[in-house]
């Protein structure tokens, strides 16, 4: 069962894909007989004669039987050229296409209810060039036809936003009236485009259903609705379904990048649904209206979010997968900056994503701008101290005063460098505690790297009595000088230094100095243990003894005065 419920949720992804990538393949921009054919709107005649002949031969392919994908795809090449004819540049990109189209069925409506001037009265291509018009109501109504002064289509004729805006209005004022008698009429062309479903529907279904499946309500007739409901529900379900499949087969998968790999199928097949089910919907269904408006820009902000998703996971699969190379230690500061990279650049591929969506759903790009750079501003100003950590770790990056592994003496901790990230450091102290260190501080402090020492230097000082014989003491010099004479560790250019140095009352002080190559610490201890060994043992073997510690008491001066006072009484 469980494996039917997989093939399943497959197949009708799959399905909705292959919906999505229909719509976005179909050939929109020009019509399949004429692949060079370009759309007229030299002047006012030319736009209106094209755009009456394209709707016409909508119209009858509309009525037509035996629909087919190939048929559709010619209408929407021919919706293609009509839908040149509309200026819908202060339409938002998401929705031109469904607005276009309703616009252009009003406006049919309305053009075949009102009386027209002849054909050879509107200013054709000469006529615009002689008077330098640019702007012409279409029979002294509202509807007008201008040229474009700016923009990819500059110097086109086309209906006028406004005229786009208000198409609807027109038609609610002209719908009781009688259809003239003329060529390229519709009749009910408006109510076709509204209730008419797309190939994938039959015909003979949608009109089968009982009457009170085709009462509209708010615009769209029952039998819609329906359809509309259960699409919503299936795609709701098919994104939840993908959602906990990806999430219980990634949770068990290693290593790291395989799991961020297999996570972005999730988003990325979430992505489609929604573009699939708006196709369905606009293409099938035939939702139109409000209803279309408000399905589209959920849909397209469902996508748009699903992306961003995707950017954002695509970032830290590319950190994985760059850190999982021998050359990138996990714990060291390179892995962290690779991490900050690709996050950086997957976050700025979002912000790139939400402005470019955002002018999408018709939000002007300053406005988009602006909102960033206030948000910029608050988060810079609620996240200083770890800014300034960042900026700390980009010091520590270029100066590379340590990495992961190396004992350092840092603010007073003595302790093996864990992890280098991006808002502190972490050490491993000889105790076995581990502290933080932010990397500001890390970049301002005095930073003792002793893991970078070539060697490690001894130094000792033996005490002898002061009343040791001349000979004796003479003899103790060079049993340590001998001791220390071409010694484990040794290199030429740090020989071993024995000097008599210190001559007192009390005692009588030998030191010595020594370095040990490498610098590892334990040998050193161990050869230190040995040298000190073998010198007691010649001290013994010639009788040479050791001073004893003295003990010098300083005391201030009233604290004298009241022992000698005790004394003498």
């Amino acid at each position: 069962m469980h494996l039917m419920a997989r093939l399943v949720v497959v197949v009708v992804a799959a399905l909705f894909a292959f919906g999505s990538v229909t719509a976005w393949s179909q050939p929109a921009s020009v019509e399949p007989s004429h692949p060079l054919r370009a759309t007229d709107t030299s002047s006012p005649r030319a736009t209106l004669t094209t755009f009456l002949s394209a709707v016409d031969e909508v119209y009858r392919d509309f009525s037509r039987e035996g629909r087919s994908f190939e048929s559709e795809a010619e209408r929407r090449a021919l919706a293609a050229r009509i839908l040149r004819c509309l200026d819908l540049s202060e339409v938002p990109e998401s929705v031109d296409v469904g607005v276009g189209r309703e616009t252009a069925a009003c406006l049919k409506e309305v053009l075949d209810r009102i009386e027209l001037a002849p054909e050879d009265s509107w200013p054709d291509a000469e006529q615009v060039d002689q008077e330098g018009l640019t702007k012409w109501a279409v029979s002294d109504t509202e509807i007008v036809i201008q040229r474009v002064k700016e923009g990819p289509r500059e110097g086109e004729f086309l209906f006028s936003p406004e005229t786009v805006d208000r198409a609807a209005d027109f038609y609610e004022l002209v719908k009781n009236l009688p259809y003239k008698e003329r060529q390229y009429v519709t009749p009910g062309l408006y109510q076709l485009y509204l209730s008419e479903p797309g190939w994938l529907l039959p015909r003979s279904l949608i009109q089968g259903l009982p009457s009170w499946a085709h009462v509209r309500l708010l615009g769209q007739a029952i039998w819609q609705w329906c359809g509309l409901i259960l699409t919503i529900g299936v795609s709701l379900a098919l994104m939840v379904a993908i959602y906990y499949f990806g999430r219980w087969r990634t949770s068990h998968l290693r290593p790291n990048w395989l799991r961020y790999l297999v996570m972005l199928v999730s988003p990325l097949t979430a992505m489609l649904v929604p573009l699939g089910a708006l196709y369905f919907l606009e293409q099938h269904v035939r939702i139109s209206g409000t209803v279309l408006l408000v399905i589209s820009y959920l849909s397209w902000l469902i996508f748009l979010l699903t992306l961003m998703v995707v950017l954002l996971g695509a970032g830290n699969y590319l950190a994985a997968l760059i850190i999982a190379t021998p050359w990138i230690k996990p714990h060291g500061l390179d892995s962290q900056w690779v991490r900050l990279v690709c996050r950086v650049g997957s976050i700025l591929a979002a912000i790139i994503v939400f402005l470019e969506g955002g002018q999408q759903f018709g939000i002007p790009l300053t406005t988009l701008v602006a909102s960033a750079g206030v948000c910029g501003l608050a988060v810079a100003l609620a996240a200083q101290d770890t800014l300034k950590n960042v900026f700390g770790s980009i010091m520590v990056t270029l100066d590379k005063p340590f990495q992961v592994g190396d004992r350092i003496v840092a603010k007073g901790y003595d302790g093996i460098v864990e992890e280098i990230g991006l808002r502190s450091t972490k050490l491993r102290l000889l105790t076995g505690h581990q502290v933080s260190i932010p990397n500001d501080d890390m970049a301002r402090c005095d930073i003792e790297n002793v893991s970078r020492r070539p060697h490690i230097r001894g130094v000792a000082k033996i005490q002898i009595p002061s009343d040791t014989p001349t000979a004796k003491v003479k003899r103790a010099v060079q049993i340590v000088r001998d001791a220390l004479h071409e010694h484990e560790g040794m290199k030429e250019a740090y020989p071993p230094r024995v000097f008599l140095r210190d001559v007192n009352e009390s005692s009588t002080g030998i030191v010595l100095f020594y370095w040990y190559h490498p610098a590892n610490y334990w040998e050193f201890l161990a050869f230190t243990e040995q040298l000190n060994i073998q010198v007691m043992g010649q001290f013994e073997a010639e009788r040479i003894p050791f001073a004893s510690p003295a003990l010098t008491v300083h005391l201030p001066e009233n604290e004298r005065t009241e022992i000698d006072m005790r004394s003498e009484r």
